[in-house]
């Protein structure tokens, strides 16, 4: 199918839970981070200069000054915050939060010295500089760790909807019939579904990390589409385009068999001749694309309620900011959904 233009388990003895870790409250190694903290800080100069400014002039020279101090003096921040973040992170929060503080007034300084060595009219504000900086970035801070805690309701939320999409009555009935019916006649394969049955469930029900790779995402829709695969025969016709550099890619857990499912329940099931899903991923540079695309019934298909786009597109921001990017379309009888996240 040339898809290319449409868009450019709980277990008896289980082990006693691991302590819990520390993790990083605030992670300044993202673009759309790097680029909100310049545009906080400069916005903040403007309207600094504001303050005894006689006319436009006047404004935009105290404008150019302040950013030749104050930005130079963000980026460091940055740089430094995001080089120590395994040394952050084994901190206690409240002492993450502190040390982004004290950043903050070192870079301060920092930028005060820079304006020292311009010959700056008046004496250095070595103080206010610091002051200044601690609490520019203490608003970064907070900002930063309102976000993190932010991810982590919006990710069970997510987890939780995937979940009842996943664990349907429906769905168990048909596998289970599947396998059934296979047991006298192929008990192998019949084996084979109840296991990747089992993996489905196991995946669902254990709890997930921050990420995982693609690869992992594309090995958990080869199961299901196997499962599938018994229950519709040749109206499912599969095709998988797969780049093997593309398979280490971090992206949300259970991000694409959701979309994959989706390809199914609107492409193959309400048609009698079934339907076409291809799975393609590619490694372009920096840059990961992930496509699910189908064939749909009449060119148009039976219009869904969007939830599980919705929490991989959701999911996607959280992890990857704005670096992650969801599409989809439908487009001569071809719907297409398109991913792309950092290689």
């Amino acid at each position: 199918m040339k898809d290319s233009q449409i868009l450019s388990a709980f277990p008896e003895n289980a082990p006693a839970p691991a302590p819990r870790r520390r993790v990083l409250l605030f992670d300044a190694c993202h673009v759309g981070v790097i680029l909100r903290a310049v545009l906080f800080v400069e916005t903040v100069m403007s309207v600094g200069a504001m303050f005894g400014a006689a006319d436009m002039t006047g404004w935009l020279l105290r404008v150019s000054v302040l950013s030749a101090a104050a930005l130079p003096a963000t980026l460091a921040w940055l740089i430094v915050a995001c080089s120590l973040k395994k040394v952050l992170a084994r901190l206690a929060p409240w002492a993450q939060q502190v040390a982004g503080v004290l950043l903050g007034a070192v870079a301060g300084l920092y930028g005060c010295a820079l304006l020292a060595l311009v010959e700056f009219t008046g004496p250095a504000p070595w103080v206010a500089s610091a002051f200044a900086g601690a609490l520019l970035s203490a608003a970064l801070v907070a900002a930063l760790v309102l976000r993190a805690k932010g991810r982590m309701p919006a990710d069970t939320a997510a987890r939780l909807s995937e979940l009842q999409t996943r664990i349907r009555p429906h769905f168990l009935f048909n596998t289970l019939n599947s396998a059934i019916a296979l047991v006298r006649e192929d008990p192998a394969r019949a084996e084979t579904i109840l296991e990747d049955l089992s993996d489905l469930f196991r995946h669902a029900l254990v709890e997930p990390g921050e990420s995982v790779t693609l690869a992992e995402e594309v090995a958990l829709a080869r199961r299901y589409l196997d499962i599938e695969q018994v229950r519709f025969g040749n109206r499912l016709r599969v095709e998988w385009a797969l780049d093997p550099a593309a398979g280490s890619a971090r992206v949300p857990p259970l991000v694409l068999q959701p979309l994959v499912e989706n390809a199914v329940k609107h492409g193959v099931e309400p048609s009698a001749a079934g339907a076409q899903v291809k799975i393609s991923t590619q490694r372009r540079s920096g840059t990961v694309v992930v496509k699910v695309t189908n064939t749909v019934p009449g060119g148009q298909g039976l219009p869904g309620h969007g939830v599980a786009q919705d929490n991989v597109r959701d999911r996607l921001r959280l992890l990857h900011d704005v670096q992650g990017q969801f599409q989809a379309v439908l487009k001569d009888g071809i719907y297409q959904v398109r991913m792309e996240v950092p290689a």
